[in-house]
């Protein structure tokens, strides 16, 4: 398994319980596909350098966890299906 940091763009419409309903299913994902999450933190509401989805603003989280490699697309793949991350990326950490 490899080392990887997940951070997320949450729509500002998304109030405090579905930010942690989003979070916990990104957890459940992680999980279901061998994964183990180290840590999950909310970093809050942040102003964006430009408009994504007409939004000048979202919320941010940061998740750091181990997977398998092969199962990085398919996570990818669910967390780009939901509507209410607005932008995420996901960054392999060391060698």
């Amino acid at each position: 398994m490899r080392d990887y940091e997940l951070v997320a763009i949450i729509s500002p419409e998304v109030d405090e319980e579905g930010m942690s309903k989003i979070m916990d299913r990104v957890t459940e994902s992680i999980n279901s596909r061998g994964g183990v999450v180290e840590e999950t933190k909310k970093w809050g509401k942040r102003r964006l350098a430009y408009p994504i989805k007409k939004f000048m603003e979202g919320d941010y989280f940061l998740t750091r966890f181990k997977l398998m490699p092969k199962s990085v697309k398919e996570l990818e793949g669910e967390i780009s299906a939901s509507e209410d991350i607005l932008r995420y990326l996901v960054v392999k950490l060391g060698d």
